[in-house]
């Protein structure tokens, strides 16, 4: 049998292919020539940025975005390497006005892995750099919501920190950006999203802009964005009865808006049937007065309608008004060193009520007193005053005063 493989053609052909591995094996395991290799699409660095920046200017193009390099190194070295832990960098640093520049791009090897024996045999490639003005621009960060929210739910206004982020780069490659987003991407939303989202620029088309030199000041977002039950809640004011008007049928009162929407919780939002804005004091408002109140929500709602301010138009109806002369002035708590002299001697006031009330008040009842407790310069001087009247209930004074004063120190 070991004749006829002996004789055998194929017996031979076997062990040359045997030989010739174990050659190769020894070669490369104990010989470990060097050997020349390419790597091809190492992408390009850029350094000195900052430098730039500095002085105003940045990176507008490169001739080209990558580069091959020629390694020479141990077949070890080599089978180590590859287009990702190569580097190819540009120092900029030494631009100093726009305009192109030609610059070296160095390569260079990783130091992390054993690289011994290893050399670039070529010079280093020359890439043209052209330099521009750096310009800056602020967008607001918006939300471009990529799925859905659940049926019978709504999504309320996103929030957004930061709200705004600068963008830095040529005007040109600013003109590109249209608008710079956070994309969620969820399906059937039915409570409030919150987290850290990245900053995506987008083009006039709402496409992703990814091939650009231009710079956010942010990389990412913190989104948090309500999404709950949506209910249409009215807005209410509540009165202090002053001026001879208390709020019980004397008022007419307009609110625009009349309501908002709001989103919430189904708990949040089941047992809301108004929101108030607050107290209106009636006798700061002489015939009609338009006041403009803030819309205040717990933390648990968010306002749907994006209106944060309401129009309150008051008017007192079916009640009447006198005017007074009142001379009875008094000038209150006076600190030292100061001393006070009244240049108003007689300050006319309105009084409202019914007719047959304020028919029945005479001029003594009503008397003024100015507080000059908190004095803090000297000279002719407009203070605040406060009216009081000694007189039924069904008649107030009407309306903010003033008098006169000289004050001098002592």
């Amino acid at each position: 049998m070991i004749n006829r493989l002996r004789e055998s053609r194929w017996f031979f052909v076997l062990l040359s292919i045997l030989l010739a591995v174990l050659v190769w094996m020894y070669v490369r395991d104990v010989e470990n020539p060097a050997q020349d290799r390419t790597y091809y699409g190492v992408e390009i660095q850029i350094s000195g940025e900052r430098v730039l920046e500095e002085r105003g200017l940045t990176v507008a193009s490169l001739s080209q975005k990558t580069v091959n390099i020629k390694v020479v190194a141990p077949i070890s070295v080599l089978n180590d390497l590859d287009s990702d832990n190569i580097t190819a960098t540009i120092d900029v640093s030494q631009c100093s006005a726009p305009g192109e520049y030609q610059l070296a791009c160095t390569p260079k090897l990783p130091s992390n892995i054993d690289t011994s024996g290893a050399y670039f045999p070529d010079s280093a490639q020359i890439i043209t750099v052209t330099i521009d003005n750096l310009a800056t621009e602020t967008k607001n960060v918006e939300l471009k919501l990529e799925g859905s929210v659940a049926d019978g739910y709504q999504a309320g206004t996103p929030v957004f920190d930061p709200e705004t982020v600068e963008l830095s780069g040529t005007a040109e490659q600013l003109a590109q950006v249209s608008r710079v987003v956070v994309v969620l991407e969820a399906d059937d939303l039915k409570e409030t999203y919150s987290g850290r989202l990245p900053l995506t620029m987008l083009d006039e088309n709402d496409q992703p802009i990814t091939d650009t030199n231009v710079s956010l000041s942010e990389d990412s977002a913190y989104l948090t964005l309500p999404v709950g039950v949506m209910k249409e809640v009215p807005l209410t004011v509540s009165f202090i009865a002053g001026g001879g008007a208390t709020g019980n049928g004397d008022v007419d009162v307009k609110i625009e808006p009349a309501t908002i929407n709001v989103i919430g919780t189904e708990d949040a939002v089941a047992g809301l049937t108004e929101i108030s804005l607050g107290s209106i004091d009636l006798s700061t408002v002489l015939d009609t007065s338009t006041i403009t109140m803030p819309i205040r929500l717990s933390s648990a709602l968010d306002n749907a309608s994006g209106i944060t301010e309401a129009q309150v138009t008051v008017t007192v109806k079916g009640l009447a008004t006198r005017s007074m002369d009142v001379s009875n002035i008094q000038i209150t708590n006076v600190p030292d060193p100061y001393e006070v002299e009244k240049v108003t001697q007689t300050r006319t006031i309105v009084i409202r009520g019914s007719e047959s009330a304020l028919e029945q008040v005479d001029p003594n009842q009503v008397w003024i007193v100015a507080d000059m407790s908190k004095i803090t310069a000297t000279g002719t001087n407009s203070v605040p005053v406060t009216v009081y009247l000694n007189a039924s209930d069904e008649v107030g004074v009407v309306g903010e005063y003033k008098i006169v004063v000289n004050i001098k120190k002592k």
